[in-house]
């Protein structure tokens, strides 16, 4: 409940896991760097446990959804993941959810989502809600059939909240097709005005919120989109409204407080 603002209803969560199959990610090669500065901004961070450990001030005070998947490197067979960090190891991190990824369609789809209805087994002996993550192999195709499909699946295995893809064509259907909130995925980087109508259109179209990474930490100001995302997903702010305050505060360029 923490994570989802209570005038809005919605979240701003910031995805920074990347690293767990892509190493040194663009943009996340120093964390700790890239990550402290725009924590005031987030309603919740998505990091794995090292990361967390390691580049995270024990003082921040964001609320944390772990990811607990992992196992292949982006040169290896993606879908071939295995829960990798235990229920003891969240709770004592003080983790407010834990997540993990779903393969619907890929090789080891059994395998991932029989992982999901694991980690939901042992996450509901503490009241810890479960993030699904419906990863989409490079032979799908992100349409809303597929999207839906996936999402569905990991609400009736038993996850709390679904991150999904965003689609242009029946995202609402999407939405319609899963009982728990969905999150968007940012995806790829793209230009920060592409990004601030997707995170429109989702929530226009009925998204929980969203969980980017890349085209926040990606962007020429890191700082400025994370805030004009946040208006769009909190403040009912137009696409020209964001785009408007992103390059307002961009030209400012902000320091962020410390964390």
């Amino acid at each position: 409940a923490r994570i989802f603002n209570p005038k809005s209803g919605k979240t701003m969560m910031l995805a920074v896991d990347h690293g767990y199959f892509q190493g040194p990610t663009t943009g996340l090669k120093k964390p700790r760097e890239t990550i402290m500065p725009l924590l005031p901004y987030a309603d919740c961070l998505f990091v794995t446990r090292g990361i967390l450990r390691n580049c995270i001030s024990p003082s921040a005070n964001t609320p944390v959804f772990l990811r607990v998947s992992g196992g292949p490197s982006v040169l290896g067979e993606l879908s071939n993941e295995d829960i990798t960090t235990s229920m003891k190891e969240a709770l004592r991190l003080n983790a407010v959810g834990v997540g993990l990824s779903i393969f619907v369609g890929e090789k080891n789809e059994d395998r991932t989502i029989s992982n999901l209805g694991r980690l939901v087994n042992e996450a509901e002996e503490y009241g810890m809600p479960v993030l699904a993550i419906t990863a989409v192999g490079k032979e799908m195709a992100r349409d809303a059939r597929y999207l839906g499909l996936a999402s569905r699946i990991a609400a009736e295995i038993g996850a709390h909240m679904v991150k999904t893809y965003y689609c242009e064509e029946d995202f609402e259907k999407v939405v319609e097709g899963c009982p728990v909130p969905i999150v968007i995925a940012g995806g790829k980087k793209i230009p920060e005005r592409d990004a601030l109508q997707m995170a429109f259109n989702a929530i226009s179209k009925g998204a929980a919120g969203v969980d980017m990474g890349r085209n926040i930490f990606q962007s020429e100001n890191p700082v400025a989109m994370i805030q004009a995302i946040k208006a769009v997903v909190h403040e009912n702010y137009t696409v020209d409204e964001a785009f408007e305050l992103f390059n307002k505060l961009k030209e400012k360029k902000v320091v962020s407080e410390r964390v």
